[in-house]
C-alpha cells in the first residue's frame, strides 16, 4: 500500500449507506480533454478530534497507478455529467426567528455570518411556511372568520420577527437568497375537519380561495423586498399529524393543480414559480410521481417533486433507490429534499455524532439519484429543541441557549458545510465511485471549473484512500468517522 504523510496546517475555521447507481447522464462529451489538476486543498471534520472545516493538507496529483484489488479507492470520471445544482439551505421558521429575536446584537451577527457570510458555510437556499406549523408558538392563519373571498388578508404576523430575520439573511448571503414557501395546513374553515390540526383535507369548495391564498401570499412576500422562487403545494400530504396537517391523496394533488393552483397562479402573473409537488418521504414518491408528473396537464406546472427522509423505520435504511427511479422516468423534472431534522431532542447529544452522519450519507446519497437541491429544515432553535406548539421538538444545526445567549455549534452544522460552502449553486455532479461501499463520496463541478469532491467515513477506523483524477492520483488518510472535502 501506498503511503503519503498528510501535512497538518495550524489554521483553523472557526466557523466553518450504501453504493447507488448513477443515473442517466447528460451533457457527456467523451472528446473533452483530459482535466489536469495539480493540487488538491483537504478540509476535515472528525469525531472524537478537535477538527471543524480545518483545512488538513495541500496535496499534489501524480501520475495515477492501476489500483490494487485490495486498494481503496475513489474514482472520479469528470466526463460524466448529471444534474445542476440549485442550492443547499434551510428553513427559517417562527420559532427560528423567536429564538434569534432573544440573541444580542454580537450573537445575531455571529449567527448570520456562520450559515450566510463568507467565513461559515455560505448557505443559498431557504424555505419558510405559508402562515404557521408546528415550530410556530400558536396556531394562526392571515385571514379573520371564515373569509372565502380572502378580503381581510394580511401577512402582519410576519412582520414582527419572521420577514425582518428573513431580509437580514438575504442581506448577509449577499442580496441573494433562492426562496421557496410551504404550508402545512389551509385554514380551519376551508377543511373537512375544521380543524388546522390532525390532518383532515381541503373540501372542493375552498379550492379555488385556496389557490389564490399562495398568491396573495407570495405576492405579498415580495412586496416586502423577498423574492419567491418557488412553492410546495403541501407539507406532507399523507401525514394526519397532531400538528398543522392536511392530507391529500395523489389523485386530489394532481387535480388542485391542474384546475386551480396552476392556473390561478398564472392568470395572477406568478406563473414562473416553481411549484414542487410532494413533499413528503421517500416511501411513496413514485407513486405520487407517477400519478401527477403521468398527467401531462398537471405536469407542465410542475418544476419537481420534493421529499424527506422520515420513512425509515427501526433497522430499515433510507430507500434512495425510490429517488433514483423517478428522476429516470422523469428526467424533465427535479428532485429536491425539501426537509430533514434528527427528532426527539436530548440536550445531552448536541455532539451526538450519529446525528450528523445521518446528514452527511443522505446528502450524499440523495445527490448521487439526482437530487438538484438539498434543504435542513430548522436553521436555530432554543436549548428545548423548540418553541413548538405541539412539543414536537427537535435539533437544528445550531441551538441558542436562551438563559446564557450562547450558541451552540452541533456537528451537523459542519458536515453541511463540507458540502454548502465548496458546492455552488450552478455545479454539475459528475461520476464519483468508491470501491468499497463503507466510503461513500460525492462530487460537483463549479462553475469556475473548481471540483469539490466529499468524502464519508462511517467506520471507527482511520482509512488511507487512493483518489484518482483523470488518471491523475493523490493517496490521502481520512479519520475515523469523518468527514472531508477535497477542492481542486
Amino acid at each position: 500500500m501506498k503511503n503519503i504523510q498528510i501535512g497538518c496546517l495550524s489554521l483553523l475555521f472557526f466557523v466553518m449507506s450504501c453504493n447507488v447507481k448513477e443515473v442517466e447522464p447528460v451533457n457527456i462529451d467523451e472528446k473533452k480533454e483530459p482535466k489536469k489538476v495539480t493540487q488538491a486543498v483537504v478540509y476535515t471534520t472528525a469525531k472524537d478530534r478537535k477538527l471543524r472545516l480545518t483545512p488538513t493538507g495541500t496535496l499534489s496529483f501524480k501520475q495515477g497507478d492501476q489500483p490494487l484489488e485490495t486498494e481503496l479507492s475513489i474514482f472520479v470520471n469528470p466526463n460524466k455529467e448529471f444534474q445542476t445544482l440549485k442550492g443547499i439551505g434551510g428553513a427559517i421558521t417562527d420559532a427560528s426567528a423567536e429564538v434569534f429575536d432573544q440573541l444580542s446584537a454580537e450573537k445575531k451577527k455571529e449567527f448570520m455570518d456562520a450559515y450566510y457570510g463568507p467565513s461559515g458555510i455560505s448557505y443559498t437556499l431557504l424555505r419558510t411556511t405559508i402562515h404557521s406549523c408546528d415550530f410556530s408558538s400558536e396556531s394562526y392563519t392571515y385571514v379573520s372568520g371564515e373569509d372565502k373571498e380572502l378580503t381581510t388578508f394580511n401577512i402582519d404576523h410576519d412582520l414582527s420577527l419572521r420577514i425582518p430575520m428573513i431580509k437580514r439573511a438575504i442581506q448577509n448571503a449577499g442580496g441573494s437568497l433562492l426562496t421557496y414557501v410551504s404550508p402545512w395546513s389551509p385554514p380551519a374553515f376551508m377543511k373537512s375537519n375544521k380543524n388546522m390540526l390532525q390532518g383532515g383535507s381541503l373540501l372542493p369548495e375552498y379550492y379555488g380561495s385556496w389557490a389564490l391564498y399562495y398568491a396573495k401570499f407570495i405576492k405579498a412576500y415580495e412586496e416586502q423586498g423577498i423574492p419567491i422562487w418557488g412553492l410546495t403545494i403541501q407539507n406532507e400530504p399523507m401525514a394526519t399529524q397532531r400538528w398543522e396537517s392536511c392530507i391529500y391523496t395523489a389523485q386530489q394533488e394532481r387535480d388542485f393543480l391542474k384546475n386551480h393552483l396552476g392556473p390561478t397562479l398564472k392568470a395572477e402573473g406568478l406563473g414562473d414559480k416553481k411549484i414542487i409537488v410532494w413533499d413528503h418521504n421517500r416511501d411513496l414518491i413514485t407513486n405520487r410521481a407517477n400519478t401527477i408528473l403521468g398527467d401531462p396537464e398537471a405536469a407542465k406546472y410542475v418544476w419537481g417533486t420534493g421529499f424527506h427522509w422520515y420513512e425509515t423505520w427501526t433497522g430499515s435504511k433510507p430507500n434512495f433507490e425510490n429517488l433514483r427511479r423517478v428522476k429516470e422516468s422523469f428526467p424533465d423534472k427535479e428532485l429536491i429534499f425539501t426537509e430533514g431534522c434528527n427528532e426527539a431532542f436530548d440536550p445531552n447529544k448536541y455532539q451526538y455524532w450519529p446525528n450528523a452522519e445521518r446528514y452527511a450519507n443522505s446528502m450524499i446519497n440523495d445527490f448521487n439519484n439526482g437530487t438538484a437541491a438539498w434543504t435542513d429544515w430548522n436553521i436555530l432553535l432554543d436549548e428545548t429543541g423548540g418553541p413548538n406548539h405541539v412539543n414536537n421538538l427537535c435539533f437544528a444545526p445550531i441551538h441558542a441557549d436562551t438563559k446564557t445567549g450562547e450558541l451552540i455549534y452541533t456537528p451537523t452544522y459542519y458536515y453541511i458545510g463540507h458540502f454548502s460552502k465548496f458546492i455552488r449553486p450552478g455545479a454539475k455532479r459528475v461520476s464519483t465511485v468508491a470501491s468499497r461501499s463503507f466510503l461513500q463520496s460525492t462530487t460537483f463541478k463549479n462553475e469556475d471549473n473548481s471540483y469539490a469532491t466529499v468524502v464519508l467515513n462511517l467506520l471507527d477506523e482511520e482509512l488511507e484512500y487512493t483518489f484518482f483524477f483523470e488518471g491523475e492520483e493523490i493517496i490521502l488518510k481520512i479519520p475515523a468517522r469523518a468527514m472531508q472535502t477535497l477542492v481542486y
